[in-house]
């Protein structure tokens, strides 16, 4: 609190003070007598008793003659009239005695009163402020403001995203000199919004730019501009801005700018919501924002389909830079810049360590190196071992090792052909990546066994042959079981959601269907985060009943076909599965090297379960 307002508060707790004494002194100027009980009863037995007021406790009056003092009012405390007759009867000079209640009565005001005020005072500080100056805080933005040596991120430490650095190296040589950038006309874009899956490194990118130009850097959450007070979120804008351009050069990075940036009249109520007064500011501020001055809005969001199209026009947002997933090289620098953290084996090499972790981000590199780094400390070792990394991988795709899940024989054995249909299927199948390990013990929350595969290299285009290979592989193990026990289980239940899927994108969104032609009958409602569960459901249908019927046939047809393919392969390799099925149950995980030792050739699947 500051002194100024502790002044305040001081001045008037004295006045309230002062006041409570000049009326008690006032209510005791007047002369009133106090008398004992049995005078007064002498009293009225002569009818000197001219008025009386009668209480619980007390007897105040006025007499018709003044008493020997002169007072001609007088109080005194009641008696029992009983006890008192008994009393009189021996003559003897009786009064009431009143015990003294003053403390509980100052404390029954002073204690609610001051917890009145310390409540009060409590939810003034919760509101931003310092006392009764914190109501005045409301307003005020929340961004945090670093300095070029405390953000201690630059260029160097961010790796996998070379042609995202290479957009926001020229953000940093315009901080650096603003008018040169100005000579021919030309201007910086007053706002870049990196888009990107969670994970690739958004918020890392904008700090390492801040540490490169070495100027002040404001953060701050879409999610902070909103709170219960109708237009605090704007007010919070209009500071932040304001506070910038005090700072110039400087740059205002908002994180996740789809929790403030979101579509107007989407799910809202009306033009006067609050987040939407928060967005019609921003893009007042965008609208009037001057670059000359050094000042640089960068954003992040990794859904960017929801934002309000106002946000993203020319001359808000201009530039848009992708932060995607790395590739292969990507994931290899990533790694680099991480392991230096680490006391690596000889035998450790980044580039297996790539190939193993197809479409992982920074992030989750970060924390498989973390995760390798915690096995080798639990099993005492002096270094990280590949077989620590080999095992992170296995922990965080497939889950942690249910050991002390302990099936019965039957679903074990049906467990183990299971995974073995995969890996057989795989084997006669073309282009398929290689099976890095088989196994039949229990990962994470419900799978019983899985097979992971090592691709050799990355892929971001596939044909009709390659998605009908792989679908081939997914129902392998279901294949496997329907030859050797004659009925099917609930272990392929995510095999068929993964060819289900695989089949109808084949129809609705690749064209792949020679019955439905060249069409594309739905969009991919997949967004930066994951699949929407109720996307399907909700998305608008563009087709008759008669189109979708037609879908429906061709996926089933399309998942039949691949099913007896499947089926086909085993059969042919009956007793190559039933000794691969034997020795799984045995050792309960198979290496490559013993895979290929038992079919006599190279195996490949894909990773399922």
């Amino acid at each position: 609190m500051n002194p100024q307002a502790r002044f305040h508060i001081g001045y008037w707790v004295a006045a309230f003070l002062a006041l409570m004494l000049v009326q008690y002194m006032l209510a005791n100027n007047q002369e009133v007598a106090a008398i004992p009980y049995s005078q007064f009863e002498q009293l009225l037995h002569d009818g000197k008793v001219a008025e009386i007021g009668v209480s619980d406790r007390f007897i105040q009056g006025r007499l018709k003659t003044p008493l020997p003092g002169g007072e001609t009012r007088f109080t005194t405390v009641r008696v029992d009239p009983a006890f008192a007759q008994d009393l009189q009867r021996y003559d003897v000079r009786y009064s009431g005695q009143v015990e003294s209640t003053w403390l509980r009565d100052l404390l029954s005001w002073i204690v609610p009163t001051l917890l009145f005020i310390g409540i009060w005072m409590y939810a003034l500080r919760r509101m931003g402020g310092q006392g009764i100056g914190g109501l005045m805080q409301v307003g005020k933005s929340k961004a945090r403001v670093y300095v070029e040596h405390d953000t201690g991120v630059t260029f160097a430490d961010v790796a996998g995203v070379d042609e995202a650095k290479d957009e926001l190296r020229e953000i940093v040589e315009f901080l650096k000199a603003p008018e040169r950038y100005g000579r021919l006309g030309g201007r910086m874009p007053k706002g870049v919004l990196l888009v990107g899956p969670p994970g690739t490194g958004k918020t890392l990118l904008a700090k390492a730019v801040a540490g490169e130009a070495k100027v002040p850097f404001f953060s701050i959450s879409g999610s902070e501009f909103v709170e219960m007070f109708v237009g605090v979120g704007a007010a919070r804008v209009r500071d932040l801005f304001a506070q910038a351009r005090e700072k110039a050069p400087a740059i205002i990075f908002i994180d996740e700018l789809d929790a403030l940036g979101r579509a107007r009249g989407v799910g809202g109520f009306g033009g006067h919501d609050e987040k939407e007064q928060t967005l019609n500011q921003l893009l007042a501020e965008l609208d009037g924002f001057d670059t000359s001055g050094g000042l640089v809005l960068l954003a992040a969001t990794n859904r960017p389909e929801i934002l309000d199209p106002a946000l993203l026009r020319a001359g808000r947002f201009d530039r848009q830079v992708l932060v995607d997933r790395p590739d292969r090289k990507g994931r290899i620098d990533i790694l680099m810049v991480h392991l230096r953290k680490v006391q690596l084996a000889p035998e450790v090499d980044p580039e297996k360590v790539a190939a193993l972790t197809p479409g992982f981000t920074g992030a989750d590199l970060a924390n498989l190196v973390n995760e390798a780094a915690l096995l080798a400390t639990r099993r005492g070792a002096e270094l990280v071992a590949m077989r620590d990394f080999d095992n992170a991988v296995e922990r965080i795709v497939a889950g942690l090792e249910k050991r002390n899940r302990l099936l019965n024989p039957r679903e074990r054995e049906i467990v183990a052909y299971h995974e073995m249909g995969h890996a057989l299927v795989a084997l006669a199948t073309p282009g398929a990546d290689p099976v890095h390990k088989v196994s039949i013990i229990p990962r994470g929350v419900g799978a019983l066994g899985y097979t992971i595969q090592r691709p050799t290299e990355d892929r971001f285009l596939m044909t009709a042959q390659e998605l009908e290979n792989k679908m081939a592989v997914l129902l392998g193990g279901r294949a496997a079981e329907w030859i050797v026990f004659g009925h099917l289980s609930t272990g392929a239940a995510d095999d068929l959601a993964k060819v289900t899927d695989i089949a109808r994108s084949m129809v609705t969104r690749y064209g792949m269907s020679a019955r439905l032609g060249q069409v594309a009958l739905e969009k991919d409602s997949r967004s930066f985060l994951a699949p929407d569960p109720l996307a399907g459901a909700m998305q608008e249908r563009m087709y008759s009943n008669e189109t979708a019927a037609a879908i429906d046939s061709e996926v089933r047809g399309i998942v039949q076909q691949a099913f007896e393919r499947a089926i086909g392969l085993l059969k042919e390799r009956r007793g190559t599965l039933d000794e691969a099925a034997h020795r799984l149950l045995e050792k309960e995980t198979l290496e490559a090297a013993e895979l290929q030792a038992l079919t006599g050739g190279r195996l490949r699947d894909t990773a399922a379960e």
